[in-house]
């Protein structure tokens, strides 16, 4: 038995607690850590925060992303019923249903905010996705994941070309699949395009595969209720409300879908995982990162 299943019987409660303690100690690295990088992103891409709203909303910031890491080790821990009765309210599921039933395929699009553990169990009441994966370097951690993935029968393949043509293939046959898009890629995998009016290493994948199937682009975010009872589900119509994510021009196309998630994260900014490395890669961008 792997020792992570001790989330299964640790309460929310509890877990919210050490979230949050662990969040304090990060904080008090003011130079370093996750708390530095995401007071640099802060500063960045929330410019119309003065100095003093920046430090605040830097340090809530962080506590919601350490409460998303434990929240996530809780749910993979769990049953899947358990976590689909986290879901509380849906906005947009016609949305959904209706993209999943689109002969040309569907891509699912969810940046890196909110909670996508908790809402990839609901999401696969609707059919099983294709989901590039890349083991973790941590073996109890993978092993735990792993578990959890294999009790949803997710289709998971490599983040290489052989994923990627298995991608291609499920969109084809008109199947769906899921798509982190502000990752950072390799150089090979990406362009320059804007976000947050930074030139920014941006992954291809997603315009490429749109561009190639014409597929339905959709975006899902998962985000923690008000009164932290559980998560909501927002769906939107990416396709519809930015046709030019479909456009031959592959620069178009990727800064259409930096956009894309752009407006996402402007919905619920204190839900966005800040303390990534989001503008690395690139000469014009790794100087961001210094500790000077």
């Amino acid at each position: 038995m792997n020792i992570l299943n001790i989330f299964r019987f640790i309460p929310n409660s509890l877990i919210r607690l050490i979230a949050k303690s662990i969040a304090i100690l990060l904080i008090s690295q003011k130079n370093s850590g996750m708390y530095w990088k995401t007071k640099v992103n802060v500063a960045l891409c929330l410019p119309q925060l003065n100095k003093e709203e920046q430090v605040k909303f830097s340090k809530q910031s962080v506590i919601n992303q350490c409460l998303n890491y434990a929240e996530s080790l809780k749910c993979w821990a769990m049953s899947t019923e358990w976590n689909i009765q986290q879901i509380k309210n849906v906005s947009g599921l016609d949305i959904l249903k209706d993209a999943l039933a689109d002969p040309k395929g569907a891509l699912i699009i969810t940046p890196h905010l909110g909670n996508w553990e908790i809402m990839n169990p609901w999401v696969h009441q609707h059919g099983t996705p294709t989901i590039m994966y890349k083991p973790i370097n941590n073996k109890t951690i993978e092993k735990f994941v792993l578990a959890s993935r294999e009790r949803l029968n997710t289709t998971m393949v490599p983040t290489n070309a052989f994923g990627v043509k298995a991608i291609f293939k499920n969109l084809k046959q008109g199947g769906f699949s899921v798509i982190l898009p502000d990752h950072v890629p390799d150089p090979s995998g990406g362009v320059i395009a804007p976000f947050f009016g930074i030139n920014t290493l941006t992954s291809t994948l997603a315009s490429k595969l749109a561009q190639k199937t014409q597929c339905r682009i959709i975006t899902m975010i998962c985000i923690k209720t008000n009164d932290v009872s559980g998560y909501d589900i927002y769906i939107e119509d990416a396709g519809h409300d930015y046709p030019a994510l479909y456009n031959k021009d592959i620069e178009i196309s990727t800064t259409t879908m930096n956009k894309v998630v752009e407006n996402l994260i402007n919905q619920f900014p204190e839900h966005y995982m800040w303390g990534y490395k989001r503008f690395r890669g690139s000469k014009e961008t790794d100087h961001l990162y210094k500790a000077d």
